[in-house]
């Protein structure tokens, strides 16, 4: 199993209601039931990739830690904490759905 997982999001940045698609999983559908803390190179539609890690606390709450980057723009991101309101899975991938900020 990869150390990381490639994730799309179709924007240049992360907000509520965005979404990102985690490919390469071996079971997405099962993902989605039950994920699991994992490591993330989340690849933004400017083509800026960041590392990110899906993260589970001991309540079940996910939260998506993404590191402090750069986009294509030049905007400068620290690094930034999110809430993960939902995970559907799929035959192909397992959608994040990104809530509020942390």
């Amino acid at each position: 199993m990869p150390d990381t997982f490639p994730a799309a999001c179709a924007h240049t940045h992360l907000f509520a209601g965005a979404r990102c698609r985690i490919e390469g999983l071996t079971d997405p559908v099962g993902f989605a039931a039950s994920p699991a803390p994992i490591g993330i190179d989340l690849r933004f539609s400017d083509g800026t990739t960041v590392a990110a890690e899906l993260l589970l606390s001991e309540r079940s709450d996910l939260a998506l830690a993404v590191a402090a980057h750069t986009t294509a723009a030049g905007t400068r991101m620290g690094e930034r904490l999110w809430g993960v309101r939902e995970v559907r899975g799929c035959e192909s991938a397992a959608e994040l759905v990104i809530g509020r900020r942390q």
